[in-house]
């Protein structure tokens, strides 16, 4: 499967140079030539990394990078800064408000390339730790099944024994939908009437608070966690 990578970037002959070595590489490249056009791209493509220009007209690379971490659903999306700058202060910025990399240029692309796969092999071992410990990020929540500990933000919360399953199942589903039907089954409900789930799910999401906004209702049919 190829790896995504959204370059966000206002100048076209560096953006042709890197669509066309990148692609080469085997990535399925996406363009945008403006913070806003890359934010909504970001929002709306889920890219597996990012490569973002520091000195862009209007919202500059800093101010991009701040608000794909503060949105739950991008916070965890790989970022590479590229700059013509060189200063250290520069590059300690990016990496204090949560770059996971920083290369200058000019680069040449077999470095940019390695760095790219760098954060993601990084990415993916650390997905792998948390599978092989039974764990589950979704965003801010974290479920640890052996442990039967739901976290928000690092904050312990007390579910019961259905909520944390219909939690569960919704995780290890993600983008999936699923029937109340199905819930029912998976939960060890016992009333016979699917729209049990429907209080469960009630309660689950008032103790999830802002968090919530992972689990939606998909009318007629049941739920799907984003």
């Amino acid at each position: 499967m190829k790896r995504s990578v959204l370059i966000i970037e206002d100048e076209i002959n560096i953006i042709e140079l890197l669509r066309i070595n990148l692609e080469n590489y085997g990535f399925d490249v996406m363009t945008a030539m403006t913070g806003e056009e890359g934010l909504e791209k970001t929002l709306k493509e889920f890219p597996d990394i990012i490569l973002l220009d520091i000195m862009l007209p209007g919202m500059d690379g800093f101010e991009i990078c701040k608000r794909i971490r503060r949105e739950k659903t991008t916070s965890k999306i790989p970022i590479i800064m590229l700059t013509a700058k060189s200063e250290e202060m520069d590059k300690v910025l990016a990496l204090e408000i949560g770059a996971d990399d920083y290369i200058t240029k000019p680069f040449g692309i077999r470095e940019l390339v390695a760095r790219i796969k760098a954060v993601l092999r990084r990415i993916d071992e650390k997905e792998d730790t948390d599978e092989r410990l039974n764990i589950i990020r979704v965003g801010d929540i974290f479920i640890d099944i052996d442990k039967h500990i739901v976290k928000k933000n690092g904050i312990k919360l007390e579910l019961t024994l259905k909520e944390f399953n219909l939690l569960k199942v919704l995780a290890e589903n993600r983008e999936k939908v699923l029937s109340r039907k199905y819930l029912l089954d998976e939960i060890s409900e016992g009333s016979s009437d699917p729209r049990s789930i429907d209080v469960h799910i009630t309660n689950l999401r008032k103790k999830l608070g802002a968090s919530s906004g992972y689990i939606e209702t998909i009318r007629g049919i049941g739920y799907k966690m984003k």
